[in-house]
């Protein structure tokens, strides 16, 4: 009886080892998985790390991850303790000691973007943070990971979101500096074209211009020794420009002068913001003439990038925010004029050139990814924004191109437009005044004033008159219902109208320009015209 139990006592003890192996091979296959998925597995081959950090990671060996743990449970306990003095670094290591890790790194990133920033009450804290968090993966993951989109997708949601959109109390704040930012780096007119000329770095650009040129004979001159005293000195004042005591001794020469400038504006924008003017001339030669200083570009040139080092150059998530920043960027992605001292205002208007790409664009996504989709959310997204293309168009008085569109919102909607062009934009207009959102308040306010000042310059009085009331009618009831609060609130209307003025002055050419200042000094004599009725 005993010998049975025993032999029954083993077989048991079989069966559950049996078992226990099982479950461990499957778990051994799941953490595999895991592992293979975040890309953990160290292969003893980093990309573009610096030496210390292929030093560590090789020193370390597996006890990486168990120094990575102790940071993670670091900088969790900081953050409990509200204290985040400690975290910038904290992330730069984590991210060091996991270069291949580029989850962490995007959770390290949207964290001090999201998370942190908004426990600070100062904005210029708040921006730091964000700042922080684009560095993150912008100067050192993407470096480490060149070929992950989750890195390109996280950084440009960051732009399109956090910056472009009016969440944050602080958006005004961070889109003036980063207008700022990208002027001080790229110059107050960047000349893409050139800077994607110039050579590519210090060593192609040595050899175009040698010890012996001009350029060094006259930088030895001015008191700079070499390369690195040139480009130092040029880096320094805001925006960025090379020494005037250079410059004064090829002043003869404009063509030198033009490659040299656009050079080490090329080679800063490199250094600083990672951006390639190359492929910022491949986008705007792809969608139209973009303005860089706005978040939507910033947002469009990283989503872009995930696509081109993605393999199979494909990747919904980046798809997407290039075609929702495309059509925040026609909605509002030129900027008239900024707040540098303050950041408490910016005004911003419509980038009509970029309407075909858009409707283009969501005809190209939809095809990629929701060809055989009847009810393909691109189309429908596709449709609003012909509705809405039709009444930015109307407003700045492209009414030719707005016809165009009515025809496209015919045909993707046959039937049920038969109204002519104009019933259908005061119908619109109507429905957008009343549910307007800050960036569409600004951009049918803007239109109208646009039109008013052209039809001042071209002697149609009584319609400028009307444009102009119709301006001032919109702005004050927006200002009623959603001016309470500083991140929906429009800038002031005069300010608004002198930003207007001011861009049309930089267009036309100088009879116009003359006529426009008479014709606002004839208006500013006359007395107002009376509020419409429903504004009194």
């Amino acid at each position: 009886m005993s010998k049975f139990r025993t032999l029954v006592m083993y077989f048991a003890l079989i069966c559950v080892t049996l078992v226990l192996l099982f479950g461990v091979n499957r778990m051994e296959r799941r953490l595999d998985g895991a592992v293979a998925e975040h890309n953990l597995r160290f292969t003893g081959q980093i990309k573009n790390a610096p030496p210390l950090v292929t030093f560590t990671t090789v020193a370390l060996g597996s006890f990486r991850g168990l120094v990575a743990d102790l940071l993670w449970l670091r900088a969790g306990s900081l953050q409990e303790k509200g204290s985040y003095f400690e975290m910038v670094q904290l992330a730069r290591w984590i991210t060091d000691l996991q270069p291949t890790f580029s989850g962490a790194t995007a959770y390290l990133a949207w964290n001090m973007a999201y998370n942190i920033s908004v426990t600070c009450s100062s904005f210029e804290d708040r921006w730091r943070w964000v700042n922080e968090g684009i560095k993150l993966i912008r100067d050192q993951a993407i470096e480490y990971n060149p070929e992950d989109p989750v890195l390109y997708k996280e950084l440009a949601w960051i732009f399109q979101h956090k910056l472009g959109n009016i969440m944050d109390d602080a958006n005004l704040f961070y889109k003036n500096r980063l207008a700022i930012l990208i002027t001080n780096v790229a110059g107050i007119k960047p000349d893409w074209e050139a800077m994607a000329a110039a050579p590519e770095n210090e060593r192609a650009f040595m050899k175009e211009y040698p010890e012996d040129s001009r350029v060094w004979k006259a930088a030895r001159a001015a008191g700079f020794e070499d390369y690195a005293a040139l480009y130092t000195a040029f880096k320094q004042p805001e925006p960025s420009a090379l020494p005037q005591a250079f410059l004064n001794r090829i002043a003869d020469d404009e063509e030198l002068t033009k490659k040299l400038n656009a050079y080490f504006h090329a080679e800063y924008l490199r250094e600083r913001l990672k951006l390639d003017p190359k492929v910022i001339v491949e986008i705007n030669n792809e969608y139209g003439e973009m303005d860089w200083r706005v978040p939507e570009s910033q947002a469009i040139y990283w989503a872009t990038m995930g696509i081109k080092r993605t393999p199979g150059h494909k990747d919904l998530s980046c798809d997407r925010i290039i075609t929702q920043s495309l059509y925040e960027a026609f909605r509002s992605g030129r900027i008239l004029m900024i707040d540098e001292q303050a950041f408490e205002s910016i005004t911003l208007v419509p980038n009509l050139k970029l309407v075909d790409a858009v409707f283009d664009r969501f005809v190209k996504v939809q095809e990629i990814y929701e060809k055989d989709n009847p009810m393909s959310t691109f189309r429908s997204a596709r449709i609003n924004f012909i509705k809405d293309a039709i009444t930015t168009l109307y407003n700045y008085g492209s009414f030719s191109k707005a016809a165009e569109y009515y025809k496209k919102l015919q045909a993707e909607e046959p039937g049920t437009h038969k109204m002519p062009l104009e019933g259908f934009v005061m119908e619109q207009w109507a429905e957008e005044v009343r549910d307007a959102s800050v960036k569409k308040a600004s951009e049918i306010v803007s239109g109208l004033i646009f039109r008013s000042v052209y039809y001042l310059i071209y002697n149609d009085h009584d319609a400028a008159v009307a444009n102009e009331r119709m301006a001032r009618y919109i702005y004050n009831k927006y200002q009623r219902e959603m001016g309470d609060q500083p991140r929906t609130s429009l800038p002031p209307y005069a300010e608004m109208k002198k930003a207007m003025v001011e861009n049309l002055s930089k267009t036309l050419n100088p009879a116009l320009v003359e006529i426009l200042k008479q014709k606002i000094k004839e208006d500013q004599a006359e007395p107002a015209a009376g509020p419409l009725k429903s504004d009194q």
